[in-house]
This record gives C-alpha cells, structure tokens and sequence, in this order.
C-alpha cells in the first residue's frame, strides 16, 4: 500500500474558495486570545521532510472562556459554581504547541491534534518510531523516520488534564477550584489508591488536600490481589505528613511491594476537571476556523485547516469516549453539523471512559484487572451504538453517539486496540451487548485488534513473571492514518472491522480449553481477567458527585470475553503483523505479576513474549508443544518467503505502507532464522 499524498496546490484552491465563500468568523470558538512566546523556525536543526520542506515550531498558550449556561457546556459537573469572570464566563488557560511546514502550501491542510498522555507527545513515538525528544522534538533525531512530517501534517498539541504536573515540557492547563455557593470550601469524600511495586516507597501522595488531618475520618486499608477483602491498617501506624502526603509509621517503612494501599479521607478543594473537554474542542475549532483572537492575534494556522483529526494511546482515548458522548464534537460555534473533529484515531482506548467529569476528578487513573477497579471509568454507556440496558434496577438507554448523531456532528473512527485491553480492560463490552451478542459497526466507526500485542511493549520481566511483550502497532498505525483520511476526505471506504466476535468463536471466556492457549511448561495460565462489575457510588453519581466511595459493589452483570488463540498461543482474529503470523515466539497482550509470589494477578499494561524452542530436540526434553523454529523454517529463504508473503497481504489489504512491508523484509532477509 502506498501512502496517498495530497496535491498541496489543489487542495489550496479549493480551500482558498472556500475561505471566500464562507469567511471564518472571529474567534467564533471560545479561544479569547492566544499567544505565541516562542518560534523556532526552521525546526529539527534544518531538516526537511520529502516534498514538504522544512519545519518550524510556534509554543505558546491559549486563553479560553465558556458560558456556563450554555447547553454544550452545562454537562460539566460542577460549572454552575465555578468562578466566572466579569462577563459571567468561566475561564481556562492550557499551554499550546504547533509544528507546521514552513511552505504551508506544501503541506496536506490536515490539522493533526494529538490529545497527549498525562502531558506527554506519544504520537512521534507511534508514527515516526522516535526515541528522543520526548514534549519538545528540537533535533533531526528528534524527527525519528519523519513519517507525519513527510505526510505534510499540521501537529498540535495542547493542555487538557487538569491535575498534570508541570515540569518535563508536559502540556498542561489551568482551571478554577469549585466552591459552594455561599463561598465556602468544598468538601467531599476522595479516595486514592498506592500500587506498590516496589520495595522503597515510603509516602503516598494525595490528589486533593485534606480538608482535616483528623485521622479519624480517614481510612488505609491494604490487600494483595483485587479480590481480596481490604485490611484495616490501623491509625496507629500511618500518619499525615501535611495536607496532601501520608506515610506509614515508624517514619521510614516502606509501602509493602506488590499490594494495593487504598485511602479514603475527606478533600476540599475539587477542580473544574471537565473543563478539559470543552479546552480540546475550542483549541481544536479556534485554530481550524479562527482568523483572529478576541484582541486582534492571529490565528496562527488561519485558512490552513481544511480537515481535523484527533490521536491518541491510551488514557486520552478514554478520554474521546466520554467527549463524543457529552457531545462536545459539536464546537460551540452552534452552526448544526459542524463537528471539531473530522476523524478520530483511538489507539489502547479499551471500552472505557474517563474518571474526569466529576467532583475530585483523578483523570490520570487507569483501571485494569489489578488497579483503579475503583474509579468510576467502567460505566454504561460502554458502546458507541444506542442500547437500552439494565443497571442494577434502572433500566437506561444510551450510546457514546447519542449525542453527535443528534446534532449531526459524528466524526469517522477508528478503534484500535491490542489484545491486552480485553483481558485487564474488560474491552469486550465495547462491541458486544453484555449478554454476549456481538453488535454491528455503526456505519462512521471501524474497529480493529492488533493480534496478541501488548498495551505498552517492552522487554525483559519488569514486574511480571514472564518477559513482556516488545511487540508495537505503529506500522499498521501508519496505514490507518492514510485509511482514515481517504475515508474522511473522499469516502473511500477502509478496510473492513477486524475483531474476535462470538459468532465465529474468536470470542471466547477466559478458561484455557475456550482460549485454546497451549500448555508451555514454566508459563502460568490462569485465565485471571477483568470481570464486569457494576458499582453504586451513590444518589448523586449522575450529576458527577461520588458519596459512595469506595463504591459498593452490586454484582458482576456485564460477560467479558477475550479473543481465541491458535495452537501456539497467538490471536487468530485481528490484524496479525508479520511478527505475529510468521512468529519467532508466543506473543500474548496478557501477563501476570511476579510480586507477591502466588499473587498472580494481572501485570497491567503488560504481555509476555515466550519464545520458541529453537530445535525439535529442545522442543521434546521440556515437553514444549509448540514447533519449534528448525522445524517451523527449515531454510532462511522459507522464513523470508512467509515474511514477505505476509506483510505484502497486509499492504493489500491497505494495512501495511509499502515502506513498512519492505522493513519487514529487510529485517527478515538479515535475521540468523533459517541459516
């Protein structure tokens, strides 16, 4: 598959007739002002990109405000009672950063927002395979293999997590601590949870200040495993540091390894946290349509847009669930059906929201089998389709669309995924109905697994008992980039929904003669997954406010499943790069922890690579039934045939880069397999 470019030439005719026909409106969107502090330009020490040219970068910070009363903006908890401003508006700040061609009649006009992690650009790492750089790419190293630079793109970062520390180039925001209508403190229950990894954590630091530090009116407990009943750790042996820090006593133990420590106490002080989501749609439409701020600064990328998409890994994935589903792809411009973002890229989204719009919000929290199974993520509605559930004994309808498709501003998604999100995720929900039918794709939405990788790869055992899985998606990424644009842009339609579903039995439960895992002698298999629980967090947990909590646990009602594995214990469904339909080793999005010793619970975001035994003969003294590698490739030429022959169906089926199949073939032809 070759990767579509643009006439740059074309595309600004067209966009210039556009500009003329229907002129942006001033600040139509809620950025009131934006300033640039900072231009570097050209960029990556003078590199240039393809036909592209040269890069350079403008860093700066938007100043945004929203009316409270506004329908778009009331679903924020609590932005009836946030400070306004004379005007009676609320107000955010959020840092801002822009890499752009320098020639932007070169460029491809696609605005490129990466909705960052906990601050962090992970987009040149997953597109661009960069290594260095980290939240300010400066050097032609930096540029990794130059792919969305070479593309053309339009990149964009901005702040929109409210509790991200600064420091480290992270992008951050600023927005107003709510309070009671008579002025006073806000005052409410917070719970944080320590996952103890290590043997030398000696503090546990707390999001929100104690509004006392009577430590009656806290709790610790400490467990194992998530299903193991809390532990009371008595008063006497922890205490406040200050307002915001704790640490067990005597002064100088340490948080036990491999357990979970969970604090509850009351908190004051809690942030407007979902100001967040309206920060991502009104940067995202004011650089798209703007032509000036309120005070007359230009819109630095004014009559460049044509289109916009959104990218993210991980938690703010979760994050583009809960903001389609409060329909803030509508920009509040208020014109129907103009959405912020044309296309979403959700990479290890999982099925899940965002623990964000709600009082003490923690949007940094991630749930998974062993962690967070206490935040509020894991919440109906879990798919994008409109259905009609039961929660406990309320009987609900909803969908993540609901919204954009009454307002007509749905944007085309991809939902990709790795195999872990099924197993510390519980992603399975995410397309099927709970009771274990499988739902057809909305018609704007396609979903993909990459088979058996990890939701972050790495290797080495870390903290799991097995080494993990190294395993990426950012080739097949690279293609998907190019799918969705030519569906956005032409309505090419992408390659087909590749998922595990019930109906062919790629679906299964968690039991190994379901999954089909094979018995690898030194390997545990325990099946250990993330059930589908349902929480009561209290009266009041509609409108954002969480008086239960912990929460109580109701039941399990929701079935999970997780995808069926071939002989050698990798996925059949999905899209199966080439490290994975021509293997080397057993490569799983599953793992299990190494501490405590008989713990086995889930190893978060991790998978496990167990290699092949490399002779027959191997294979027979440990008792390993998987082939080994002389017998799998008797000749190097047969095992860069498979490669080849792989990777080029990949690029068929419009889910490998040309540049990517040759890599593949490259890495193959110089590899010791066969000789």
């Amino acid at each position: 598959m070759k990767m579509r470019r643009i006439s740059s030439n074309l595309l600004a005719l067209s966009f210039t007739a556009a500009a003329v026909l229907g002129a942006p409106i001033v600040a139509d969107a809620r950025v009131v002002r934006i300033e640039i502090t900072r231009i570097e330009s050209p960029t990556f020490q003078g590199a240039s990109f393809g036909t592209v040219g040269q890069y350079e970068k403008l860093v700066g910070r938007a100043f945004g405000e929203i009316d409270p009363t506004d329908p778009r903006n009331a679903l924020i908890t609590d932005i009836r009672i946030a400070p306004r401003n004379a005007s009676g508006m609320v107000e955010y700040s959020t840092d801002i950063y822009i890499l752009r061609p320098i020639d932007r009649s070169k460029g491809n006009h696609r605005l490129f927002f990466d909705i960052n992690n906990r601050g962090d650009n992970r987009s040149f790492f997953q597109f661009n395979d960069a290594t260095t750089g980290g939240n300010d790419p400066t050097t032609a190293a930096d540029a990794g293999n130059g792919f969305l630079m070479r593309q053309g793109y339009t990149m964009v970062w901005s702040g929109w997590e409210a509790t991200t520390p600064p420091g480290g180039g992270r992008f951050t925001i600023t927005v107003p601590i709510a309070r009671n209508p008579d002025g006073t403190a806000i005052v409410g229950p917070a719970l944080e949870e320590f996952v103890i990894d290590n043997s030398t954590t000696l503090t546990g630091t707390l999001t929100y200040p104690a509004a006392t530090l009577d430590k009656s009116q806290a709790s610790l407990t400490v467990r194992v495993r998530y299903q193991d009943p809390p532990t009371p750790v008595s008063a006497a042996s922890w205490e406040y540091v200050n307002a915001q820090t704790i640490r067990l006593l005597p002064a100088g133990t340490s948080f036990q390894q491999g357990t979970l420590y969970e604090f509850t106490y009351p908190a004051r002080d809690p942030i407007v946290a979902g100001l967040g989501f309206a920060a991502i749609r009104d940067v995202a439409a004011f650089l798209h349509h703007a032509i000036k701020d309120d005070q007359g600064n230009s819109n630095p990328l004014a009559r460049d847009v044509q289109f916009v998409y959104s990218f993210c890994v991980s938690q703010p994935c979760r994050t583009v669930h809960d903001f389609l589903w409060l329909g803030f792809n509508e920009d509040e411009d208020g014109r129907h059906g103009r959405r912020v973002f044309d296309g979403v890229l959700n990479w290890i989204g999982g099925g899940s929201g965002i623990f964000m719009n709600y009082r003490f919000a923690q949007p940094a929290r991630t749930h998974r089998q062993h962690i967070g199974r206490w935040y509020p993520e894991y919440q109906f509605p879990f798919a994008n389709q409109v259905m009609t559930m039961f929660q406990g004994l309320a009987r609900k309808t909803d969908g993540r669309l609901r919204r954009c498709l009454q307002t007509d501003t749905c944007p085309k998604i991809f939902e990709v995924n790795s195999e872990n999100e099924y197993w510390a995720k519980a992603m399975s929900i995410f397309h099927t109905d709970g009771y274990g039918n499988d739902l057809s794709d909305p018609p704007n939405v396609r979903y993909y697994l990459m088979s058996s990788l990890p939701h972050v790869g790495q290797t080495g055992p870390g903290i799991c008992q097995q080494n993990r899985n190294p395993l990426v998606a950012n080739p097949a990424l690279r293609a998907l980039l190019g799918d969705l644009d030519e569906w956005v842009t032409s309505g090419k339609q992408p390659p087909a929904t590749r998922l595990p579903r019930r109906a062919n039995g790629t679906l299964v439960s968690s039991a190994q003669v379901q999954v089909g895992f094979p018995t690898i002698p030194g390997v545990k298999y325990n099946g250990r997954i993330h059930t589908g629980d349902l929480f009561d967090f209290g009266p009041l947990f509609n409108q954002g406010i969480l008086t239960i909590f912990p929460p109580r646990l109701l039941g399990t009602p929701y079935r999970v499943f997780v995808p069926k594995t071939d002989a050698d214990g990798n996925d059949i469904a999905g899209i199966r790069l080439p490290d994975v339909a021509v293997p080397l080793a057993t490569y799983t999005g599953w793992g299990l922890r190494a501490y405590p010793p008989g713990g086995d619970d889930g190893c978060d975001a991790f998978g496990q690579k167990i290699d092949f035994p490399q002779t027959r003969a191997d294979r027979l003294v440990a008792g390993d039934p998987r082939l080994s590698i002389e017998e799998r490739y008797p000749s190097h030429e047969t095992y860069v045939s498979a490669v080849a022959q792989a990777a080029n169906g990949l690029s068929r089926e419009h889910l490998l880069l040309d540049e990517d199949v040759q890599r593949y073939i490259e890495q193959a032809a110089r590899s010791g397999i066969g000789r």
